[in-house]
This record gives structure tokens, C-alpha cells and sequence, in this order.
């Protein structure tokens, strides 16, 4: 077995669920810690599993008792959660964070080498002013439009450069170049669509609930208008993502914060792309005034270009693969299941 012991936090989330398997597959051991008990099927993938609250000096006690040396933080309030909880979502995502960048921290002192601190950060993080701008945009660059409109995005840029100061506030300090210090790497996700699990909290999750909506015969109103457009990108390539740029090494990094991306779509195209897939959906547009304001602010296609050139990056799930392959596949089976 691999003795690079990998903490994730938020195990029961949404990534979390792909993100185990992917490691368990590797033969890596996982420290896994969640705020609930994770589903047996997952625990069992993991060493060890610890129910706890990131935010809590007890839950990290325990982390640095038992000891890790790489790190995936997905423990997080999702973004239309985080709007109505704010103060819970700043507590969760920014000091549960800095918690665990403390822990790290530590953990990479007692070690006297670098502990790699993979962040999944958000395209909420992006912030344009109007929908023409929007569409004049085009692809955004990591340096653009870095004025976020929600508190979820604002949690997710401040972690993002609480990440690269400890990158290298605690490098300069380190008695030797390479020893103590966290190696902070962050991925600007888009919308993701899953196939395995529900989405819960996400203000893009409008795509996936179409598709799980309709395998289960069930009416939906989407809550974006027709036109609204953002990139996305399918489960398995976030995880492969996250592995890629954890393996990568650190000589060949310009940045500390790379978007990645695989395509975009609009609302009327996924939704016509699920009444293809499943007959039988019945799919209405009710646009929410307060979650399409956030959407409207996001860009309509991210460059990763800068990731493509680093570490490899490229995504193998077009939008055909995503939807014929990935998700129609897959739902279609896990509904079967829940109706046999």
C-alpha cells in the first residue's frame, strides 16, 4: 500500500464520494473526516474515518494524532446554502480553512518536508458586472473579474490567498528550502454534473437536477432562465483533475490557482439534451431572481490554458461523453435499481 496517507475533508460530499474511490483504486490510504457518518459503501474504502466538525479543535487533534501527508480540503458550504446561512458559511469555509492550513501546517513541520494542500475552489470567485460584459468576456483568465458577488465566492477567493500565503510566509521561514512548509494548489472549478450523487446547495446544480429529475419521471423547474450559459464539466474529470495537479511537480508550476474546464452549455441546451435522453421529462423554466443574479456574474467559458500548459490538463469528457456516456447511462441505471 502507498504510505502517503491522503486527508479529505467533506467525504461525504459530492466530490468526496468520486474522489475516494479514485485513491482507494490507487491503493492510497485515506483519512477521511465528514460532519455526518459516511455511507458504509465509502467508509470501508477509507483507514480511517473521522465524524467531526472542521471548525472544531478537537476534530484536528485527532487529524494531527493520527497523522497525514497530502491533503484534498472539501469540506464547504456550497454556494446557495452559503447565501442564506452567511455567517455559517463563513465560519465553515474561511475559518475551517484556516484551521486546517494551520494543521498542515504542523503536520509538515513534524515531517520536515512539504505537505501538497489541494483546494477546490469555484468559478463563484469571478464576478462580471453586467450580462454584456458577460458575453463580451469570452474565456476568463485566472486574473480577471476577481470581484465576487456572493459570500460563498468571497470565502472561496479569500481561502484561495489565505493558501498562497502560507504557501509562502511559512517557505521563507523553513530552516531548509524544501522542509515544513504546505505546497498550496487550487482548482477553479465550473459547474459539475454527477452522476452518483445528488446535488446539494449548488447554484449550478440546476444541470444535474434536470437529468436526475427526469430518469426519476419527475417534473422540474429550473430556476435560471433558458439563455444562461456557464462552463461545466463531468465528475470523473474533476476528480482526474485534482490527481493530475496533486502529482504534478512542483518545478513545473507558474501558479498556485489554475481553472480547468471542459465545456459550456446553456439551461435550454441541457434541458433539451434531457428530454432527448429521457422521453418521458417535463421540464419548465422558473427563473429565481436571487439565484440567477449569482449566475449572471459567472462567466459563460473559462481559459485553462495555463493548466494545459503546466501539468497537462486536458479534459476527456466532451459534452457527447458527459451526457450519453457518463450521466444517461448511469442515472438511467441508479433509478432502475431504486425502482426494482
Amino acid at each position: 500500500m502507498n504510505n502517503i496517507v491522503s486527508l479529505v475533508t467533506g467525504a461525504g460530499g459530492e466530490i468526496g464520494h468520486s474522489l475516494i474511490e479514485a485513491l482507494a483504486e490507487r491503493g492510497i490510504p485515506i483519512l477521511a473526516t465528514d460532519l455526518r457518518p459516511l455511507p458504509p459503501p465509502i467508509a470501508r474504502r477509507c483507514y480511517r474515518v473521522i465524524v467531526g466538525d472542521i471548525t472544531e479543535p478537537e476534530l484536528h487533534g485527532q487529524l494531527l494524532q493520527i497523522g497525514f501527508r497530502r491533503v484534498f480540503h472539501l469540506a464547504a458550504v456550497l454556494s446557495s446554502q452559503a447565501e442564506r446561512e452567511p455567517e455559517a458559511a463563513h465560519r465553515v469555509n474561511v475559518e475551517g480553512t484556516l484551521r486546517l492550513l494551520q494543521t498542515t501546517h504542523r503536520m509538515a513541520k513534524r515531517h520536515g518536508e512539504p505537505i501538497s494542500f489541494l483546494f477546490p475552489s469555484s468559478i463563484a470567485v469571478y464576478g462580471i458586472p453586467s450580462l454584456d460584459e458577460k458575453r463580451r468576456a469570452g474565456r476568463v483568465r485566472e486574473e480577471q473579474y476577481l470581484t465576487p458577488m456572493t459570500i460563498y465566492g468571497a470565502n472561496k477567493l479569500y481561502c484561495e490567498l489565505l493558501g498562497l500565503y502560507y504557501a509562502r510566509f511559512y517557505r521563507r521561514l523553513a530552516p531548509e528550502p524544501e522542509a515544513g512548509w504546505i505546497d498550496f494548489r487550487a482548482l477553479r472549478f465550473p459547474g459539475l454534473l454527477s452522476a452518483f450523487t445528488v446535488p446539494t446547495g449548488g447554484t449550478s446544480d440546476y444541470a444535474p437536477e434536470m437529468l436526475h429529475a427526469a430518469a426519476q419521471g419527475k417534473p422540474y423547474h429550473c430556476f435560471v432562465r433558458p439563455d444562461t450559459r456557464i462552463p461545466f464539466m463531468a465528475m470523473p474529470d474533476a476528480v482526474h483533475a485534482m490527481l493530475l495537479l496533486a502529482e504534478a511537480p512542483t518545478s513545473a508550476l507558474r501558479s498556485h490557482v489554475y481553472n480547468v474546464t471542459a465545456f459550456s452549455a446553456s439551461a435550454e441546451e441541457i434541458a433539451t439534451e434531457a428530454r432527448r435522453l429521457f422521453p418521458q421529462a417535463h421540464i419548465t423554466f422558473e427563473p429565481d431572481p436571487r439565484r440567477q443574479a449569482i449566475v449572471d456574474t459567472w462567466p459563460e467559458a473559462l481559459d485553462d490554458s495555463a493548466a494545459q500548459r503546466d501539468w497537462g490538463w486536458a479534459a476527456t469528457h466532451d459534452w457527447e461523453r458527459t451526457f450519453s456516456e457518463y450521466l444517461a447511462s448511469n442515472i438511467r441505471r441508479r433509478y432502475q435499481r431504486a425502482i426494482t
